[in-house]
């Protein structure tokens, strides 16, 4: 009777395994097929712009007589928004999700947490417009720039899109250190703050790194705020409060417009190739990180 009972129960487990391997398989045959188009629509440009001038050119000049397609300005212009919303959005990040890990109050911790994560489902064309029509008078207002648009606008709208995600998962990795450690350390005589920075942080780590990691992802990603918040002047320049233009930025204007197999057309096929790049090198190195600090915990 037992045995008879079980077999339900056995081929349900296979059932569910077979599943979720069917679901990881799809999931690695679409990230191949993506990577196949992209290559497929993006090498061809490389017959006709050579690729130092591709990757070192400075000037983004499609619509001129004789066509420019340097991505320099545009890799400057990624960067300079991507590090900036890094360089504010990750301390404060951390810092929040370390207090509501460890010193909030239970219910504010139940009232704060969903109000951060609800604002990772806000649309970012949402936050474009609020960074078109009201953070950018204020950025300008505060710096005194003669670029009501610019890098910090995009930069400041970025950190606060970027935000829950850090926030959520590196909360979620503080959460996840064992009571013992914290308790070990109050017993040797360490306060509060002793204990958050000298056992907990550096026992959550490696978490901590991984939402960072996503984080950065989500931010060389972003289009549609970046689009609205930056100018989209592909000015190769290293002035966060000047006008600039985005990998992304130039694929979602001029993706719309362009002629279908022209050098134009496969030019911006491979600036996405250069994103993917640059996405794989990011995990590439959360990996690393992640190896390397895997035994930081005590």
């Amino acid at each position: 009777m037992r045995a008879i009972r079980r077999r339900p129960t056995r081929t349900v487990e296979s059932m569910i395994e077979y599943l979720i391997l069917g679901c990881a398989c799809i999931s690695i045959m679409i990230l191949l097929l993506i990577i196949i188009f992209l290559f497929k629509e993006g090498l061809p440009a490389f017959a006709h712009i050579p690729l130092s001038e591709f990757i070192f050119g400075t000037v983004w000049q499609v619509q001129a007589v004789e066509p420019r397609y340097g991505i320099l300005p545009l890799l400057c212009g990624s960067i300079l928004v991507t590090g900036g919303a890094i360089t504010v959005s990750v301390p404060l990040s951390i810092m929040c999700a370390l207090y509501i890990s460890e010193v909030a109050h239970p219910l504010a911790r139940e009232v704060i947490k969903p109000l951060i994560e609800l604002l990772a489902g806000i649309p970012s064309v949402v936050y474009g417009f609020l960074a078109l029509t009201a953070l950018a008078d204020l950025t300008q207002r505060f710096t005194g720039s003669i670029h009501r648009l610019n890098a910090l606008n995009g930069a400041l709208i970025l950190a606060v899109m970027i935000a829950p995600t850090v926030i959520s998962i590196s909360e979620d990795a503080i959460k996840s250190v064992p009571k013992e450690y914290r308790e070990a350390a109050y017993a040797i005589g360490a306060d509060k703050w002793e204990t958050m920075s000298r056992v907990v942080f550096p026992a959550a780590f490696p978490g901590v790194m991984v939402a960072v990691m996503l984080g950065i992802s989500r931010a060389i990603g972003e289009t549609m705020a970046v689009l609205m918040a930056t100018g989209n002047a592909p000015l190769l320049t290293f002035d966060i409060l000047s006008s600039v233009q985005t990998m992304t930025a130039v694929i979602a204007i001029e993706m719309g417009e362009v002629t279908f197999g022209s050098v134009h057309y496969h030019a911006l096929f491979a600036i996405g190739l250069i994103l993917l790049g640059i996405t794989f090198i990011i995990n590439f190195l959360a990996e690393a990180l992640l190896r390397r600090f895997r035994g930081v915990s005590p």
